[in-house]
């Protein structure tokens, strides 16, 4: 549930019993009055025209990026001149594909699923580390650009190649294809299979399901750094149990088995191994793997050491580990401990470039902290103190002990941060109130991604010294309007919250009330950001005040008030939500809070559910969006960190369990389930329980299956009709 989409639905509603029997409807005519709807969907959420996957080339002479058109998911590849501040176009899937259709493996969707990645044509690209090529990937075929000519070369490799990368040296190109990795020398142009026997059940360099979907390892081989080796995973999922999508639509077809691990049964079995680009035989790394099943983090670094980073089942403790690829042998480096649950940080180990140390991430300290330590693993210093609010690394220039980061004490804004030997931080900022910057190698260059409360998402880049050299490029379309919002903190416990108001709003008038949550791990939704309250807009339009709310359990603001949700995720998640909505209301009196409403998506999706089955005197119409719906049902990694293995706590998941109150003799509010049928990280059958369970306990509740599709939505079509119908649910329940 890593990544979810936070804030995917959100709608609005007023109730009466003939409304009930007779629902309201859109006609043709109705929608085409109200453009925004499509815009929306088509535009991606007017975020297709705009700059992304963008990167600095090493002679940070160029900044590359991928970009649409603007109602378009086709991303092309441009390069921008820092010197001249113009844009070229430097490749276009068209040009490849010549007319033919774009293609994609199982394999390719499933990771691209785990990536939320709903871009087509050019979805990723490669820089060598001189900077003189680019690897492109499209269609399950790979194609080198030669950045002085421009020459496009496409490898002569099989069909089907997954995660494509140069080798360091930027003469080779790997890959996986067939559960093996393969291998190609670019200057001759000739693959060649490295490692030997992998299958689909025993797939070798893959990251299996819960190291994309939760652990943010996306990869399963590792170059080493004079590209004569390559360090792999071994995923066997022999006895992990299968579960089964079948396309309800097309039953001919038959159906689609995943490797699914649930809480409590069999994970896949990784193992690393190490083996010569030229074949040969496999070293296998050791290490106590009874104890630490988890292969969390794999670097093999110029200047230090292959390392892994090795989790036990509960992950409350995590061993770094030096691997010696000739014997397999480690030696510990350093073990983290953490009563709840240690959070991962896939940039951590950071290998210093002379090899003498590594800068490290832990919470031990109550907060997010960055140390550095030397290569033994010893302390030497902190670099960025647990209330600087460290969200991501953005760069560590070794030579001036220089450290930026994204990220802030305010969990509503970000920016880019600048630490120099371990003094306080220091903003790096172009002004807007959510910044992420990355920065060159030299530190001459940064790239800032920005946006606010009243600015669309743009790229602007920066020289070291603070001086603007220009914007990248978009060509969106931009809303037509700029939403209402305030934010403020309410209550005792300071929650953070966000309030769209309609356009048209007259004090003092009273409006029905949509609370749009996510509530869970990992997500915040109460940003200071335009893009992230648009369709709040729309909704507030149409009569609604429309509400935001982060309670405890959501990250950004220390360990303690993450882990607030240890061993139940029913409890304060939504006595949050109705004590910071009541504590809005004696602020804002025109909260009619004898009519509210409550919609979101994933984690999201079951507060909607939970907070109409458990609290319908607060919440009188839900729509719950792909929901977990019995947390033994979601996958290992995830609902173990937060409820434990449930052999030990089955009182957690009974507790946290949405059938647990389905069954229960009380009244509820006015549920709308939606899911996508095809859905592999929240499976469909999550709804279908729980409509069951409601079915077979006399609970009326509506039911909205997304035919054909997963965990994301990306359709316009779809999401345009689904936005209707969520409108309408709400109408008639307000």
């Amino acid at each position: 549930m890593r990544h979810v989409l936070t804030a995917a639905l959100l709608l609005a509603s007023a109730s009466s019993s003939a409304q009930e029997q007779k629902p309201l409807t859109m006609s043709k005519t109705q929608r085409s009055q109200d453009p925004f709807l499509r815009q929306f969907s088509e535009t991606r959420r007017f975020m297709s025209g705009r700059p992304g996957g963008v990167r600095i080339s090493p002679d940070e002479k160029s900044i590359l990026f991928l970009r649409t058109q603007p109602t378009s998911n086709v991303q092309t590849l441009y390069a921008f001149d820092v010197e001249s501040g113009q844009t070229q176009e430097l490749l276009t899937p068209e040009a490849i594909l010549k007319g033919a259709e774009e293609t994609l493996t199982p394999e390719e969707k499933a990771r691209r699923e785990r990536m939320r990645v709903s871009a087509r044509g050019f979805t990723s690209y490669q820089v060598s580390e001189d900077g003189n090529r680019l690897l492109v990937p499209l269609s399950g075929r790979l194609y080198v650009v030669d950045r002085a000519s421009g020459k496009v070369t496409e490898l002569k490799t099989g069909p089907g190649t997954l995660d494509p990368r140069f080798s360091p040296d930027g003469k080779q190109v790997s890959y996986v294809r067939e559960h093996d990795v393969y291998r190609i020398d670019v200057a001759a142009n000739r693959e060649q299979r490295v490692t030997k026997g992998g299958t689909e059940a025993k797939s070798h360099g893959v990251a299996e399901f819960v190291a994309q979907e939760e652990m943010g390892r996306f990869t399963g081989y590792w170059w080493s750094p004079d590209a004569k080796s390559i360090a792999y995973t071994e995923a066997d999922t022999t006895e992990v149990e299968k579960l089964t999508i079948v396309d309800v639509m097309h039953p001919e077809r038959g159906g689609e088995d995943f490797a699914y691990p649930r809480p409590g049964k069999a994970n896949a079995k990784v193992r690393l191994g190490i083996t010569p680009v030229t074949g040969g035989k496999t070293v296998w790394a050791q290490w106590d793997a009874a104890k630490y099943p988890y292969l969390a983090t794999v670097t093999w670094p110029k200047g230090g050491p292959l390392t892994a980073l090795v989790q036990n089942r509960e992950q409350t403790e995590q061993k770094l580990l030096a691997v010696d690829p000739r014997t397999g042998k480690s030696r510990e480096l350093l073990t983290e401990q953490d009563a709840a649950w240690l959070n991962l940080e896939q940039v951590f180990p950071l290998w210093l470039e002379d090899g003498s140390g590594f800068l490290w991430y832990t919470e031990r300290n109550g907060g997010p902290e960055v140390e550095l330590r030397k290569a033994d693993g010893a302390l030497v210093r902190t670099l960025v103190k647990p209330d600087a609010g460290f969200r991501s690394l953005a760069r560590y220039i070794q030579k001036d002990d220089t450290l930026y980061f994204n990220g802030g004490p305010n969990p509503t804004q970000s920016h880019l941060w600048r630490v120099k030997a371990g003094g306080a931080p220091e903003k790096v900022t172009t002004g807007l109130d959510i910044e992420s910057g990355s920065v060159s190698k030299s530190g001459g260059l940064m790239v800032m991604n920005g946006q606010g409360l009243k600015s669309m998402p743009k790229v602007q880049v920066v020289r070291g010294d603070g001086t603007t050299v220009g914007e990248l490029p978009s060509v969106a379309k931009e809303p037509p309007y700029t939403p209402n919002v305030e934010q403020r903190q309410v209550g005792p416990e300071r929650f953070w919250t966000s309030l769209v108001r309609p356009r048209d709003f007259k004090p003092g008038k009273k409006l029905p009330v949509i609370v749009e949550v996510y509530g869970g791990p990992t997500t915040t939704v109460v940003h200071k950001s335009m893009a992230a309250h648009l369709m709040s807009q729309w909704v507030a339009d149409q009569g609604f005040l429309v509400v935001k709310i982060d309670g405890r359990g959501t990250p950004l603001r220390g360990a303690k008030w993450e882990r607030e949700v240890k061993g139940d995720f029913s409890g304060v998640t939504l006595e949050d939500q109705v004590a910071a909505l009541q504590a809005l209301a004696k602020e804002v009196p025109e909260l009619d809070l004898s009519r509210v409403g409550i919609s979101g998506w994933s984690f999201g999706g079951y507060m909607s559910a939970l907070a109409v089955l458990k609290r319908p005197d607060v919440f009188k119409a839900g729509v719950a969006g792909a929901p977990v719906v019995d947390w033994l049902d979601y996958d290992t990694h995830y609902t173990e960190r937060y409820l434990g293995v449930p052999q030990q706590s089955p009182e957690a998941y009974e507790k946290s369990s949405l059938l647990t109150y389905a069954k229960q003799d009380k009244p509820m509010g006015k549920l709308l389930l939606i899911h996508g049928t095809a859905d592999d990280n929240v499976y469909f059958f999550h709804t279908l329980k729980l409509s069951d369970a409601l079915f077979r306990a006399g609970k009326p509740h509506d039911l909205l299956p997304l035919s054909g599709l997963t965990h994301m939505v990306p359709d316009p079509l779809v999401t345009e009709r689904q936005w209707e119908r969520v409108m309408d649910h709400f109408k008639r329940n307000l």
